[in-house]
């Protein structure tokens, strides 16, 4: 990474960094173009295609450890798993400081993220938007004119709008800048946040409505989501120290934003569809109206840029090791067990596990056999042995109070290794070689059955299924599906905190119960019925065509006839890939929660703001909160959790709203040791401040070094 006064050097600009594309059926399709001078962009073709390049700038968000690392990582959805690649984000230690973390600064190696490379990579896309709008009036199709002026704001009020949710008051650069600047002031919070706004409402009033370039295109509705977010966040806690004249109007107008997005791109119709119901590059559901921005990706790897999408990785906790190797890895069906995001105790218990249906359609709880490993100890369990294709690894996502698993009737909880598991599932009557609940004995239990030694650094750990991509070419391969950035989702949920803030906290519950109408389970649905984006794999071209066999009970088949006569496609089915990883299409529904079958509709709706759900008391009575306000500002980030996790915004919220140090150190052990106030923002990079100098060319003094930097670093 370079520093920001060589981002925001325009003499050449290398589009290989930021990726080209051009416009047609699929605007992802690049050209492969090396570098461009200054007077390119200052034409109407080149406007055009710089326009265009500017959707390759936040694909940088999903390219690597950064992707989690500065947005899950520290708070109290997500801590880490065995694998320490970016511990310091989220034990908050002294290797996170303003210099990036080097294997010689203690990190447990060089993928850990470093603290500029936001800060370097969103400088980037600021630079190409700023050009745009400089010489906007040399594009003459005025249609044209306007739409590139819309996504030239749109990116440059998002990027800033990401350094200030991180970093705080920044550098506003807004102009083109010729040749190597290195005397650069930091604005004000006030300052940066009232560039975001004018620079997202420009966007609302360039941008169509349509997405003109097909799905992923930025519209006038993106804009509005994120405006009314702005002016959310100025009104919130991390600004309250200038603030005041603000707060009143934002949240009239925040409100007025939402109902307007609302409106126009409602929600889909089930939870699933957004992430589970993911069957292939390009398929419709990645343009459901719902989704108002995605990082675009697709199976073509001319059109991949400098970074692919990797959160697969992410989320899957280290099934083939825990194992001991009876699920194994694989490149579609097994996922890649990265084991970097285990979700917290309060992850899982924020849920309703008999009525939200959210929390069944997030998490994958089972996992098939596909490596008998051990003969021997599996004919020990004679009739309950296990085949191939059997359960291989559950997790039981029971309730603190469940006692029907205590005192393990029906054997013992665990892995497949001698004096393991002895786990007989009462519902198929086998063996399940890893079995592990939640709870046992009213104790949180689940990162004790870790296979490293360590709870606190377990590879044990039910995992998000939003990233699965059965369609990826190899087991390290990148993942070809897009990925959601914002959707109306969250719009429900920002109008609702505004009405909190505005101390109407009914109106905010009315608005939550529309949200939490579609987490119910629908008349007639199979609550046992389990689905992810692995089943995508037989479509991927590479490997498969439209005759290619695949194993559904047992039976030989064409994917594409078993695709079309399912419901919804994928109902009592399992498949087994190439390489003999086995997809189950069921979860432990019925075992974790002990209720009878059932296909009667559930109900999620709240009546009154003194009434929360079960769940939701607990954690306000851990948190300590008594003011209606603050238990509704609780309630709101608990809905969040439920209807958002892992999708890549936490940190900055918590940060946000002042309760990053309060729930992280209620709910996060690993953070809670070491995060104090100056985590509220992160430090300002090294490497920026050590790139300055004075007016006359001189370095800075340390003291102006220090007035530069964040608070406590």
């Amino acid at each position: 990474m370079q520093y920001l006064y060589n981002k925001i050097t325009i003499g050449l600009i290398a589009l290989s960094a930021i990726g080209l594309w051009s416009c047609g059926d699929d605007f992802l399709h690049e050209e492969q173009s090396t570098a461009y001078s200054t007077q390119y962009f200052e034409t109407e073709e080149g406007l055009a295609a710089l326009a265009t390049s500017l959707y390759g700038n936040i694909r940088w968000h999903f390219g690597y450890e950064w992707a989690y690392g500065i947005t899950l990582y520290g708070t109290d959805e997500f801590t880490n798993g065995a694998d320490l690649t970016s511990e310091p984000w989220n034990t908050y230690d002294n290797r996170l400081n303003p210099s990036n973390a080097t294997v010689g600064t203690g990190a447990a190696n060089n993928n850990c993220p470093p603290v500029d490379g936001l800060w370097n990579q969103m400088y980037y896309g600021i630079s190409s938007a700023n050009l745009i709008i400089a010489n906007s009036e040399k594009i003459s199709n005025e249609d044209i004119r306007n739409k590139s002026l819309g996504e030239a704001y749109f990116l440059r009020g998002y990027n800033y709008y990401r350094l200030f949710a991180q970093y705080g008051g920044v550098v506003l650069q807004t102009e083109p800048v010729i040749g190597v600047v290195r005397n650069f002031e930091r604005s004000s919070a006030e300052e940066t946040m009232a560039q975001i706004i004018s620079d997202f409402e420009n966007a609302y009033n360039y941008l169509p409505t349509t997405n003109w370039r097909g799905m992923g295109t930025w519209t006038k509705y993106a804009a509005t989501h994120f405006w009314a977010k702005a002016l959310l966040f100025r009104a919130s806690e991390r600004n309250s120290d200038w603030n005041a004249s603000y707060i009143d109007a934002d949240l009239a107008k925040c409100i007025q934003l939402c109902d307007e997005v609302i409106t126009a791109r409602p929600l889909a119709g089930d939870y699933w569809d957004l992430f589970a119901r993911w069957t292939g590059v390009d398929n419709p559901n990645e343009g459901l109206p719902e989704i108002l921005m995605s990082a675009q990706h697709n199976a073509d790897s001319s059109t991949r840029g400098r970074f692919g999408n990797r959160t697969h990785s992410y989320f899957t906790p280290q099934f083939n090791t825990f194992s001991g190797g009876w699920v194994s890895r694989g490149p579609h069906i097994g996922g890649q067990d990265f084991q970097r995001c285990r979700p917290t105790e309060y992850n899982y218990s924020t849920y309703d596990n008999i009525n939200d249906a959210r929390l069944w359609k997030s998490f994958r709880t089972v996992y098939g056999v596909n490596n008998i490993v051990n003969k021997e100890l599996n004919e020990s369990f004679g009739e309950n042995a296990v085949d191939l294709g059997d359960e291989g690894i559950i997790f039981i996502l029971n309730k603190k109070d469940d006692n029907r698993f205590d005192g393990e009737s029906y054997g013992r909880f665990g892995r497949a290794v001698e004096g393991g598991s002895t786990f007989i599932n009462p519902e198929t009557d086998k063996w399940v070689p890893n079995a592990f609940p939640l709870y046992l004995e009213g104790r949180y239990v689940l990162p004790a059955y870790n296979s490293n030694g360590d709870a606190t650094k377990s590879n044990v750990f039910c995992g998000l299924n939003k990233t699965q991509d059965g369609t990826r070419t190899a087991e390290g391969g990148d993942s070809h599906r897009d990925v959601i950035m914002a959707r109306t989702g969250e719009t429900y949920l920002v109008k609702a905190e505004a009405q909190v803030r505005q101390g109407k906290y009914q109106e905010a519950i009315a608005t939550i119960n529309q949200l939490r109408a579609r987490a119910q389970w629908k008349p007639g649905e199979d609550r046992e019925l389990y689905v992810d984006g692995s089943i995508a794999f037989p479509l991927s071209n590479s490997l498969h065509s439209s005759s290619t066999n695949y194993s559904k009970n047992g039976k030989t088949d064409n994917y594409v006839n078993w695709f079309a006569n399912s419901h919804p496609g994928y109902d009592g089915g399992n498949l087994k890939d190439e390489a003999g990883n086995i997809y189950l299409s069921r979860n432990t529904y019925y075992l974790s929660t002990g209720i009878d079958k059932t296909t009667d509709p559930s109900s999620l709706q709240i009546n009154s703001p003194s009434n929360l759900p079960e769940e939701d008391e607990a954690i306000l009575s851990k948190l300590g909160v008594s003011s209606e306000y603050e238990r509704m500002l609780n309630f709101i980030f608990n809905e969040r959790t439920r209807e958002l996790n892992g999708e890549w915004n936490r940190w900055e919220e918590l940060s946000r709203t002042g309760l990053l140090l309060k729930r992280t150190k209620a709910f996060n052990p690993e953070a809670a040791r070491n995060i104090s106030d100056r985590h509220i923002l992160r430090p300002i990079p090294q490497t920026f401040i050590d790139g300055l100098t004075q007016d006359n060319g001189s370095p800075l003094t340390e003291e102006q070094k220090k007035s530069l930097q964040n608070p406590g670093w």
